[in-house]
């Protein structure tokens, strides 16, 4: 039995050819695919978006695939992942798994076969009740709309203001590093000098209003909080 229409696979993989290969097989089988090549832009788009399915190269320019699977799962995102792979080993088939994949199939592979496992992914993914809102305190946000709210009223953000404010949301109550925020919302991992955290919370806030409760607080010497009520250190 095909999977129905309205099924939303994300495609990450950089060979032209085998893209367009796999595209025309899932969309055959009603499989509504999105097609990135890079690795940094198919983490931004898994996380911003629902999807039913993820299927990812290991091997990708920007990040790799496993990296986008571990912040995946950091993000608490339970979507099947299925991996791509030309690496046949046991140690980096071992290494997905226990990272959260679902399932590998390793290159060269036959369509029949992704298609097969595509569909045992879909059945075995029990719908469960997730959540699509999140919220501290008068501020809401649209997890599938990707529309945000405070006392009812649409606050208009960028894409990584956005992304920013969800990381704070989702770790409600925990001081986040500097460090944290450049690694999980911005991809970066080595050293660096920039003032890209400062700059976008300091537009959060004020797009959060400045008039209204505070709720990203400043931890001395730590990091930030998000809170709802007073807080002091």
């Amino acid at each position: 039995m095909k999977p129905s229409s309205n099924v939303r696979l994300l495609l990450v993989e950089d060979d032209i050819e085998t893209s367009a290969y796999l595209k025309t097989g899932l969309a055959e089988n009603d499989i509504n695919v999105v097609h990135i090549a890079d690795g940094t832009e198919g983490l931004q788009l898994a996380l911003s978006q629902r999807w039913d399915i993820v299927i990812l190269d290991r091997m990708l320019p920007g990040l790799d695939g496993l990296t986008i699977l571990i912040r995946m799962r950091e993000f608490h995102l339970t979507t099947p992942v299925l991996f791509l792979t030309t690496m046949d080993g046991i140690s980096s088939r071992v290494s997905g798994l226990q990272h959260g994949a679902d399932d590998y199939v390793v290159k060269p592979f036959a369509l029949r076969e992704i298609i097969a496992r595509v569909q045992v992914l879909l059945r075995r993914s029990v719908p469960t009740h997730v959540a699509t809102v999140l919220r501290v305190a008068d501020v809401e946000l649209n997890l599938l709309a990707r529309t945000v709210t405070r006392k009812g009223e649409k606050i208009l953000l960028q894409p990584q203001e956005l992304n920013l404010l969800e990381y704070f949301m989702r770790h409600s109550g925990t001081i986040l590093s500097r460090r944290m925020l450049l690694k999980d919302v911005w991809s970066i991992d080595f050293p660096i000098r920039t003032n890209i955290v400062e700059t976008h919370l300091s537009r959060l806030r004020e797009k959060l209003g400045r008039d209204e409760k505070p709720l990203i607080h400043t931890v001395k010497n730590a990091g930030y909080i998000m809170k709802d009520g007073d807080f002091a250190i």
